[in-house]
């Protein structure tokens, strides 16, 4: 019996631990649009960086890494995710700040830098055609 109630214990505890998971919604994401789009003026060179609103669960964060990819974010933090709060974009663009909690996320990659956070930022598949960019999931 006491076997039993001290594996109990350890595995509570061990799933209680576990606080920050990526519990960000899979929603549909379906952004396109031309390389020439206004929007993306920032995406011109290495570096920069946009935030949309109205796509995934606190809208999307596009980013052109110096190799020029292109990479894309949701902007929900990974802290409280349930509060679907959204991280804005630093000056210089190189990380996003969830203004709730202070947590940092590079934007290279979508990893925390600075805590709170733990998980990185949910990444979005990026297509570049020779006229479109396209962030889909």
């Amino acid at each position: 019996m006491n076997r039993l109630i001290g594996l109990f214990l350890i595995i509570l505890l061990g799933t209680s631990c576990a606080k920050e998971e990526n519990l960000i919604p899979d929603l549909p994401v379906n952004f396109s649009a031309p390389l020439t789009d206004p929007r993306l003026s920032r995406l011109s060179t290495a570096g920069g960086a946009i935030s949309l609103t109205g796509y995934g669960v606190a809208g999307i964060i596009i980013y052109r890494r110096a190799d020029n990819a292109y990479v894309a974010y949701d902007r929900c933090s990974t802290v409280n995710p349930e509060k679907k709060t959204a991280v804005v974009l630093d000056d210089p663009t190189l990380t996003a700040t969830d203004p709730v909690s202070g947590a940092k996320y590079l934007l290279y990659d979508g990893s925390p830098v600075k805590a709170p956070a733990k998980t990185s930022l949910k990444q979005y598949n990026v297509i570049v055609t020779s006229s479109t960019l396209q962030v889909i999931n």
